[in-house]
């Protein structure tokens, strides 16, 4: 039973420590929108995307009146279109983004989620066409992601993937050039893609979810931020135990509202996500937690642990909380929207070979990462594979989103606004792996793949 200390505290956590839920995120299935003629297809999609989140931006509006509790996003993933669209006769995909940018507007989400390819172990002809539709779907849709599984720990990775990837990024930062490679911020590739994510871009609706589902996303690194200044200079022990103590009571507010929003939409309740995911915003910062550990900056020696420390403590303490936990839950490094990670990167502390290393323990991977314009194709499918092999490995999700800026170079910036951040421009090698990618075929699984 909640106490009025616990009311209270809750009360402090959202007016003070940017407290919030970061997205309630409905998963639809469009298996039965698939259609061999591309306007049936897309009007079916956009009919039953409409009719089934027709209230879902209202309902999470009246639990933030209700509740005083802020509802951030609001959002819509999907089947992956490359599953739905391959039934129709056509040689672009483009299309059917155009109609989940509608359906998403129509219904009043900042995201849709779904754009998608599963591909760890090839591609098909709507994998392919869909993956070589992504540049255009980005350049002209306002709210719709994409995302593409090149990888996974029992299927190996995909080289072949991996490689048109880099080029697709490419594509897609010049295709959308006039907005800093805005594009590419809409785009993610996974190893080990899980099917209830609620957090973009990275959001789909996987073939074993149910026909709609309601997935809530938590946040709260403000929260945890101010609750380690009341043990400073205390063992890692008691570090830990702060850490998941303020994890439950987070989390326990995601449940809550999980529970509500389904009842009232008639939709079951999924899965609450525990990551901490942060915002541009001072006082909201994954990094600021680490410096508050004891390091002077987010990058140096002793990082990697501190993070290992928070992603463990976080995960321990929401599982208690919740009766069903998925999606990603752990804590987001994305430098472009977290001010302490920006801050690290424009001093050159913080760089992506220490990022790399923070992608072993955490979740997710190389997240809003802003590289040179002229990055090659190559070195983008390179640091792919590299963060695909760390997660394929480690068997965990590991993913790269990541924007080569057009005409900018290191110490530049790219704007991206809102939560989306700005992203300093971080140094790549120049050395080529050209003749690497050029390999192709596929890296086998690990051996820990071979668990029957």
């Amino acid at each position: 039973m909640l106490t009025q200390k616990d009311i209270f505290q809750t009360i402090d956590m959202i007016d003070k420590r940017h407290l919030d839920i970061r997205t309630i995120t409905m998963g639809i299935s469009l298996r039965d929108c698939a259609h061999p003629d591309m306007k049936a297809s897309c009007d079916k999609i956009y009919d039953k995307i409409t009719k089934r989140a027709e209230n879902l931006v209202a309902v999470g509006e009246q639990i933030e009146r209700e509740f005083g509790i802020p509802i951030v996003n609001k959002r819509i993933s999907v089947t992956p279109i490359s599953m739905v669209a391959e039934a129709s006769d056509t040689d672009t995909y483009v299309p059917f983004a155009e109609t989940l940018d509608r359906a998403a507007k129509t219904c009043g989400v900042n995201f849709i989620g779904g754009f998608s390819a599963l591909v760890q172990k090839g591609c098909t002809k709507g994998d392919r066409i869909l993956i070589e539709s992504i540049p255009e779907a980005m350049a002209r849709t306002e709210r719709v992601c994409a995302s593409v599984n090149v990888g996974s720990t029992r299927a190996g990775i995909n080289m072949n993937a991996v490689a048109l990837m880099g080029r697709i990024i490419k594509d897609t930062a010049k295709i959308t050039e006039d907005n800093d490679g805005l594009g590419c911020a809409k785009l993610v590739v996974f190893c080990n893609a899980v099917e209830d994510n609620p957090f973009m871009a990275g959001a789909f609706h996987g073939v074993g979810e149910p026909e709609c589902v309601l997935n809530v996303g938590v946040s709260g690194p403000g929260v945890v931020y101010h609750a380690l200044k009341n043990v400073k200079g205390r063992p890692f022990d008691e570090v830990a135990e702060t850490i998941k103590r303020t994890a439950f009571q987070i989390t326990r507010m995601g449940q809550i509202v999980g529970n509500e929003a389904s009842k009232r939409l008639g939709v079951p309740f999924g899965i609450v996500d525990l990551s901490l995911a942060p915002t541009p915003a001072v006082g909201d910062s994954v990094a600021r937690i680490l410096e508050e550990m004891g390091l002077e900056t987010c990058g140096i020696h002793g990082t990697t642990a501190a993070l290992a420390l928070l992603n463990d403590a976080v995960k321990k303490g929401g599982v208690m909380a919740s009766n069903h936990v998925g999606g990603l839950s752990g804590a987001f490094i994305p430098v472009s929207e977290d001010e302490g990670m920006i801050a690290a990167a424009e001093s050159g502390v913080l760089t992506l070979n220490k990022l790399e290393a923070m992608t072993c323990v955490c979740s997710v991977g190389l997240d809003m990462i802003a590289v040179p314009g002229d990055t090659s194709a190559e070195t983008i499918s390179a640091i792919i594979a590299d963060e695909a092999a760390i997660g394929m490995v480690n068997s965990k999700t590991t993913a790269v989103r990541i924007i080569p800026a057009p005409g900018k170079t290191v110490g530049d910036r790219v704007e991206m606004g809102g939560l989306l951040g700005s992203a300093p421009v971080m140094p790549a090698y120049n050395q080529s792996s050209a003749d690497f990618i050029a390999r192709g075929g596929r890296i086998p699984a690990p051996l820990q793949s071979l668990k029957n």
